[in-house]
């Protein structure tokens, strides 16, 4: 549930904090008073809307915060994907504006407004004014049937996005195959053209990489030999004589000569025969590698056009000799299938034919399932349309089958509705004005209210072309859904008002020559007298005053819960 709501600098409001209860909570106030801000607050929080809608041009700063309570474990889940900490059940969520930018937080953690959207869905169902409107186009109404059906529907659902994507899969490489049955001929001969040039170069993995060492050396051949010679005459290597060697040697005589008389020279002299016998170890290894330093001309001409032959087939079909391997591989392959293609076509058919079948099998089985659910569905909807004073009302769920099943399955559904006896079922889109609209979705809330996981709905105006003995039925049912639910309301009516848990008055008033919207916790007697200013407008007599104590009386009597 939504435990508080937190906002500064968001229109008339500088600064609020409201803490919300169980059940059903009502806010009402004047037209003008601010209401819209709040509902637009909470979208803001939950990434549906943007801060410059409500930021006063003076202020560089605003922050919506709402605090929710939930032990739902797909919210869990979603908050372990991310790392983020949640404890006792709460979560915060922050978005803050700054400078012109936006952050939000979830839990202190700064998170994508994507991923806020998310949670959201997870957390709080708001029907805005115009979200009825929503009933006007069919595809919703498939949604809304299918999250009826809920858990024995939704595996199957599952199942079939997963055989459409095969079956589109299938159905595409078919008729590609079909369409580049003409050039066969051409694309085989080209095939067979590439595989030769790779085939015909025998390459081996890692060839390359010696070549390249190879011909290094080589180019730098007349550098290297004068090099290791000069190193060889300052160290006495081979054939040259003197150097550092023979220095050495004679160093070592001379300390030998005299390592008896001093222990230390004895450890200098064994330390100096040391670097002696390295030296010597050394100039062996510079000879032998000098001995076999020899290359001719033609050895570097073959390196060299070698390197070329294998960075053509580089630019051609891979970056390294594997790459090229694999793609030699391919041509093979796809010179099999040539090779062979109607026997790759039928093959294709095959597989074509046998993915729509296991399509069309699981799109029955969905389609088997929503009808069960529709006439289950439609009876309730139609309950509850009774109960919200359509009293002739007739609903029911039409099917259509599609010429080929999608990835939802193979039906096209359509609310159909008449409101008045003797007239005939048509299309919701096509009958209902919009207050009826309303009626209508608040219906369907209902029934699906326990269907639904979110702990918190949000009615904004649902009362929107009511009043009377409506009004009364509307507010009887937003009491029934409170009874599973916390729902926040925002009213102008005094039955749905009545009804409240929790009753909320949104009111501007003067504060620092500005004027600023506030919400604040009626008391029992407090929200008598509210009731008693809707029912009463300016003047509120005695009358008037103990007309809302009665109906705030009787909404308590008429609860459910």
């Amino acid at each position: 549930m939504l435990v508080s709501l937190h906002v500064k600098n968001m229109a008339l409001i500088r600064e609020v904090e409201v803490e919300f209860g169980k059940g059903l909570n009502i806010m009402t106030g004047e037209t003008g008073a601010g209401k819209s801000i709040v509902i637009g607050s909470v979208n803001i929080a939950l990434g549906t809307g943007n801060f410059r809608d409500y930021v006063p041009e003076d202020e560089d700063y605003a922050l919506v915060e709402l605090l929710f309570s939930t032990e739902n474990p797909h919210v869990r889940k979603m908050l372990d994907d991310q790392d983020i900490p949640f404890e006792n059940g709460d979560i915060i969520i922050t978005r803050k504006y700054k400078g012109g930018r936006s952050t939000s937080k979830v839990n202190g953690e700064t998170v994508p407004v994507s991923f806020v959207r998310e949670l959201a869905a997870e957390l709080i169902d708001i029907h805005g004014q115009h979200e009825h409107q929503s009933l006007l186009y069919t595809k919703n109404h498939l949604a809304i049937l299918d999250g009826f059906a809920g858990e024995e529907l939704a595996p199957k659902l599952k199942l079939c996005r997963e055989q459409h994507r095969s079956f589109a899969k299938a159905k595409r490489e078919w008729q590609e195959a079909d369409k580049a049955a003409g050039g066969r001929a051409k694309e085989l001969d080209f095939l067979q053209f590439e595989l030769n040039e790779i085939e015909s170069a025998s390459l081996r993995p890692g060839e390359d990489e010696e070549l390249e060492t190879q011909y290094r050396r080589m180019v730098n051949g007349q550098k290297i030999m004068e090099a290791l010679a000069q190193t060889a005459a300052l160290t006495g290597a081979g054939a040259y004589s003197g150097g550092a060697s023979d220095e050495i040697g004679r160093a070592v005589r001379f300390l030998g000569s005299v390592q008896s008389c001093d222990d230390p020279i004895g450890e200098l002299n064994g330390t100096l025969t040391e670097i002696e016998s390295l030296l010597n170890d050394f100039n062996r290894s510079l000879s032998d590698y000098m001995d076999g330093f020899t290359f001719d001309e033609q050895e570097l001409h073959d390196a060299e056009e070698r390197l070329n032959m294998i960075n053509r087939l580089k630019t051609k079909y891979g970056n390294s000799i594997e790459e090229i391997l694999a793609a030699g591989r391919e041509k093979a392959e796809r010179i099999e299938i040539l090779a062979n293609y109607e026997e790759y076509q039928e093959k294709l058919k095959l597989s074509c034919e046998k993915s729509r079948k296991e399509l069309d099998k699981t799109a029955e089985e969905i389609s088997r399932i929503r009808r069960t659910y529709a006439k289950q569905l439609s009876e309730k909807i139609r309950q509850a349309l009774v109960d919200l004073n359509f009293l002739d009302v007739r609903f029911e769920i039409e099917f259509k089958e599609l010429a080929e099943p999608g990835e939802n399955g193979k039906d096209e559904i359509c609310f159909m509705i008449s409101t008045n006896p003797g007239l005939p079922l048509k299309p919701l889109g096509s009958v209902a004005s919009g207050g009826e609209l309303s009626r209508i979705m608040l219906a369907i809330k209902a029934v699906m209210a326990d269907k639904d996981a979110v702990e918190t709905l949000i009615f904004d105006e649902i009362d929107t072309g009511i009043s009377g003995r409506t009004a009364q039925k509307v507010s009887e049912k937003m009491a029934v859904i409170a009874g599973s639910h916390q729902v926040l309301c925002i009213t102008h009516l005094a039955q749905i008002a009545a009804m409240a848990d929790s009753h909320y008055i949104i009111e501007k008033k003067p504060a620092d020559s500005k004027t600023v919207t506030n919400i604040g916790l009626l008391t029992e007697e407090e929200s008598i007298e509210e009731l008693a200013r809707i029912l009463g407008g300016a003047k509120i007599t005695d009358t008037v005053l103990e007309s809302a104590r009665e109906m705030k009386e009787l909404a308590k009597n008429s609860k459910k819960y």
